[in-house]
């Protein structure tokens, strides 16, 4: 779950999201939090699900002695099938009270069990200008697997700023290596691994370092359809704030029937 404003991050969720073609309980959440990344896999069409929760930042350092104040977001993500392999993705994220880089995408399934990709998706999205101040254009690669029980995803993705504060990179770029795995009955674990490499201003000269970060917790199915999550965030290198979450996925139900059902 990082910031809004920051190039978007990777993840896994902590069960096997199963290929298009097999039978799937239209209802089953399907979790892409702990953090604001994504699977390969899409709501029903029709369905519409909702991933949601609370994050306390407190970065590194200190200004003349004291720490740097924490701060406090709510990402909250709307997901909408519209069809077999398509999904509308609708970002709200909170930060401090005021709603921070709102960003709408459409992630699209291309194909399943492929050679070395296995399961791969993409996901372009845009995110428009409140937090700060710029304009975006994004786009993930998604590949998802299975290991025995460890479900893995693998994402990668680039953002294109068009306009905004002039002195930030208009490129910038992350990776990821998450996976998730049942423990008994009911609980799971997720962790990831991610990074944002570092960027720099062709005119300005202005340089963005590379961050690296681990997010790992449990996981908690209440019902097929609510799924909860705790955890932390703990920085690697560079600047990342550390983090403490807590949120929940739940599968809201059926907006309208898909045709022929």
């Amino acid at each position: 779950m990082a910031r809004g404003h920051r190039a978007l991050v990777a993840l896994l969720l902590g069960a096997t999201v199963p290929a298009v073609g097999q039978p799937r309980d239209p209802n089953a959440a399907q979790p892409e939090r702990p953090t604001v990344a994504t699977h390969a896999g899409v709501v029903a069409t029709g369905w519409i699900e909702i991933e949601t929760g609370g994050q306390r930042n407190q970065a590194r350092g200190s200004i003349s002695g004291s720490p740097y104040p924490a701060t406090w977001d709510v990402p909250t993500v709307i997901k909408v099938g519209l069809g077999r392999r398509v999904q509308l993705n609708l970002g709200l994220p909170v930060h401090d009270g005021g709603l921070s880089n709102v960003s709408a995408g459409i992630k699209w399934r291309l194909g399943d069990d492929l050679p070395v990709l296995r399961d791969l998706a993409i996901l372009p999205s845009i995110n428009f200008p409140s937090g700060d101040g710029t304009t975006d254009f994004s786009l993930v690669l998604i590949s998802s697997r299975t290991v025995g029980p460890i479900s893995i995803d693998l994402n990668a993705g680039a953002t294109l700023r068009t306009r905004g504060n002039a002195e930030i990179p208009r490129w910038a770029t992350v990776w990821t290596v998450a996976a998730g795995l049942p423990l008994s009955g009911a609980a799971g674990w997720v962790a990831e691994w991610y990074g944002y490499p570092a960027t720099s201003h062709s005119k300005t000269g202005f340089q963005a370092e590379g961050q690296v970060s681990f997010l790992t917790g449990p996981t908690l199915t209440a019902t097929p359809w609510l799924v909860f999550d705790l955890g932390v965030i703990v920085p690697v290198s560079g600047s990342q704030d550390k983090g403490l979450y807590a949120g929940a996925t739940v599968n809201a139900g059926r907006l309208w029937r898909a045709s022929g059902k």
